[in-house]
C-alpha cells in the first residue's frame, strides 16, 4: 500500500497510544471536524460505548436514546448494558428517521441522544438540516448531550452541502469511521472538548484498546482520508444515476427513491432464489458484478445494499449500461 510505501522511516511508531504519529493524526481530525479535541480507536463500537458512558455520567442520568436500528441495539450483543450499565431508550419506528417530535416527547429524563447519519438500516435516509439544527438547539436547551453516529459523515456532505465541522458543530461529540466509506483497514475517531477525550483516554485503557501500536490502522486511515474524501461528490453522483436506472427496470425499487448519499438499499419483488438467479446471469453475461449479497425480505421479496465507490466509476459506461438492459430483460422473464 502506498500509505506504507510513502511513509517516513524515521519517524518514531506511536507506543500504547502515545507518540508523534497519533497524536498529529487526532489534532488533524479534530481540526477537520471542528472540535476541541479528538482521539484515535481501534473500533468505533469501542468509541461510542465509551462517548455515551462519559455523558450519561456527566450528566447524572444512565440512559442513552438511539433509533431502534442504532449499530448498539443490533449490533453490539447489549455491550451498552453489560459493560456500562446504561439503558437504551429507542426512538421512533424501524421504518424512518428519529425526528423533532420523537426528540421532544422523550422527556428530559435522558443521559445522552445519538444520531447515526446517514441512517445505515433504512437505506441510509438524512433528516434535512432544518431538522438537525432543530434538534440540536432543542437539546441544548435542555442540557441533554447530543452525540453522532457519523461512521459516515464524509459521505452526507455532498448532499448537505455544509463541511464536516458545520455539521458537527451541532453535535456534542461524534465518531467517524475510516474503513467503512473510505476503505482504510480499521480504525475510528471520537472527537468533543477536551475533557470528554482526556476520561475517554482512561476508558480506552480499561478497554484494552490501547494496543502496543497502533500506526497500521493510523496509516491506512489517513491515506484512506486523503484519497477518498475529495471524492465522495463523484460516489455521490454515481449513486444518484445508478438508483435512477435501477428504478427503471422491472420489479426493482431503490430506499430513498432518489439518495442522499452514495450508499441506497436496493428492494427485489421476487423471491430470493430467483433474483439471486437473475444476478448471477447478469453478471456471468455482462461481466459486470452489480451486488455483492441478497437477503431475503419476505416469501416473495429480497433485498441489497449499494455502495458506489472507485469501482463504479471506472466500469465504462457502455458496459454498465448493457449490464443494465440485460438485468432488466431477465427481470421481466424471471419465474416464466
Amino acid at each position: 500500500m502506498d500509505a506504507f510505501k510513502d511513509a517516513n522511516p524515521d519517524r518514531l511508531s506511536d507506543m500504547y497510544g502515545n507518540g508523534e504519529i497519533i497524536e498529529s493524526f487526532q489534532t488533524k481530525v479534530a481540526s477537520l471536524l471542528g472540535k476541541e479535541s479528538a482521539l484515535f480507536f481501534p473500533s468505533g463500537t469501542m468509541a461510542q460505548q465509551i462517548a455515551l458512558r462519559i455523558w450519561s455520567e456527566r450528566r447524572g442520568i444512565r440512559k442513552a436514546a438511539y433509533h431502534p436500528l442504532c449499530h448498539l441495539e443490533i449490533h453490539e450483543e447489549n455491550g451498552l448494558q453489560e459493560l456500562h450499565g446504561i439503558e437504551s431508550v429507542l426512538l421512533g419506528e424501524r421504518d424512518r428517521l428519529i425526528t423533532l417530535a420523537d426528540v421532544q416527547a422523550m422527556g428530559d429524563d435522558i443521559g445522552c441522544l445519538l444520531l447515526e447519519l446517514p441512517q445505515r438500516e433504512i437505506g441510509g435516509q438524512l433528516p434535512t438540516y432544518e431538522e438537525l439544527v432543530a434538534i440540536s438547539d432543542y437539546c441544548q436547551a435542555k442540557g441533554i448531550p447530543l452525540h453522532l453516529d457519523g461512521a459516515r459523515l464524509f459521505e452526507v456532505v455532498p448532499f448537505y452541502g455544509r463541511t464536516e465541522a458545520e455539521i458537527c458543530r451541532l453535535f456534542d461529540s461524534v465518531y467517524v469511521s475510516f474503513y467503512k466509506g473510505l476503505g482504510g483497514v480499521a480504525g475510528a475517531i471520537l472527537a468533543g472538548d477536551t475533557d470528554l477525550t482526556e476520561k475517554s483516554k482512561v476508558w480506552k485503557r480499561r478497554h484494552g484498546g490501547d494496543l502496543v501500536s497502533l500506526y497500521p490502522y493510523i496509516l491506512s486511515s489517513d491515506y484512506a482520508l486523503e484519497l477518498r474524501r475529495p471524492r465522495m461528490g463523484i460516489y455521490y453522483e454515481g449513486a444518484i444515476e445508478l438508483s435512477s436506472r435501477l428504478n427503471g427496470c422491472s420489479r426493482l425499487k431503490t430506499v430513498p427513491e432518489r439518495p442522499v448519499s452514495n450508499m441506497f438499499h436496493l428492494h427485489i419483488e421476487l423471491p430470493l432464489e430467483q433474483a439471486t438467479e437473475v444476478f448471477i446471469k447478469t453478471t456471468e453475461q455482462s461481466g459486470v458484478g452489480l451486488i455483492s449479497f441478497l437477503r431475503e425480505t419476505s416469501e416473495t421479496s429480497c433485498s441489497t445494499e449499494i455502495h458506489i465507490g472507485d469501482r463504479y466509476t471506472n466500469i465504462p459506461a457502455d458496459r454498465l449500461e448493457e449490464a443494465l438492459l440485460l438485468l432488466d430483460k431477465l427481470l421481466r422473464t424471471a419465474g416464466e
